[in-house]
């Protein structure tokens, strides 16, 4: 997992003296990405619900309320007029809702009770990969040597994590023991 986290922050630093990715978003990455390992860490020691889809919902809207609030305290709500967002728009954030959360995160958890957590968690370093290679594809984003360097790293680490779990070892368990 390190390894992983490694090309993470090659991924998303800026390289020398490139002022394309500001260091405070690129350090927001990683440190969402540090904390989604941490809490999936967390997830099997702490108790959850048995059912997927209500651990997704409370996860949710924790995440909804926590957004709603940091939002209304950096004033970002005072200029919003709903009436001033495409139709497009709309419908783009319903597929992330739905698509983008709703199911992909009820699979991420369902992984969490069922798969080696120590592969699950891998998740956090793919995912900003794929979102910089889909930003290369649908939006043209410069992918830089870099880039590229943090991106193998990634993989590298997701594959070193793959070929290391154990043949056997019961589903859901990073210590041996299957979660429930």
């Amino acid at each position: 997992m390190s390894v992983g986290f490694l090309g993470l922050v090659l991924l998303v630093l800026p390289s020398g003296g490139s002022a394309a990715v500001p260091l405070a978003g690129a350090l927001t990455v990683v440190a969402g990405a540090v904390s989604w390992s941490i809490g999936s860490l967390l997830s099997g020691r702490l108790p959850m619900p048995a059912d997927p889809f209500i651990a997704t919902v409370y996860e949710m809207i924790a995440g909804a309320v926590a957004l709603a609030v940091l939002a209304a305290c950096r004033g970002e709500l005072r200029d919003f007029d709903p009436a001033a967002v495409s139709g497009r728009s709309w419908l783009a954030l319903a597929y992330l809702m739905v698509a983008g959360s709703l199911i992909a995160f009820t699979a991420y958890v369902w992984l969490l009770h069922h798969a080696p957590i120590s592969l699950v968690a891998t998740y956090a370093y793919v995912n900003p990969a794929v979102a910089v290679a889909l930003g290369a594809l649908l939006a043209a984003e410069p992918v830089t040597a870099q880039v590229l360097l943090g991106g193998a790293v990634i993989v590298a680490g997701v594959a070193l994590v793959v070929s290391t779990e154990r043949p056997g070892r019961p589903a859901g368990a990073a210590d041996g023991t299957a979660r429930r």
